[in-house]
């Protein structure tokens, strides 16, 4: 059984920054690319980025690209989400979610990922 299980959410002010952690369990998290989401109320969810089961190759959305970068530890099965120069579109429950294979074809798509957490509360205040 896979579980993933998000922290570091809160509350920050306009261009500042947070942390999020995403930490698995449950099978060979090398395996595995991962990925965050994020979601407002009454939106659908939204691709914010993607990394490789090894690492080494991430993939960004325009909106975040360059504030936002993404990182695991495979030894620590582990998994962040580092959020800069944050605005106060990017409030939102932010989701982590593991991929089904190594590499992801198509990783901004939902389809491409089996598990998921539930998601923590990210809010930027102007």
């Amino acid at each position: 059984q896979v579980e993933l299980h998000e922290v570091g959410g809160g509350v920050v002010q306009a261009g500042g920054s947070l942390r999020l952690t995403c930490l698995a369990s449950g099978r060979t998290f090398s395996k595995y690319a991962m990925g965050w989401f994020r979601q407002t109320p009454g939106q659908e969810r939204e691709f914010v980025g993607s990394i490789s089961g090894s690492g080494d190759s991430t993939h960004y959305p325009d909106p975040v690209k360059g504030r936002f970068t993404i990182s695991r530890d495979n030894v620590r099965m582990r998994m962040f989400l580092q959020l800069d120069s944050l605005k106060p579109e990017d409030t939102a429950v932010y989701y982590c979610a593991t991929g089904h294979s190594f590499y992801l074809e198509e990783p901004e798509a939902e389809t491409e990922y089996d598990y998921w957490g539930r998601g923590t509360q990210v809010t930027v205040s102007s």
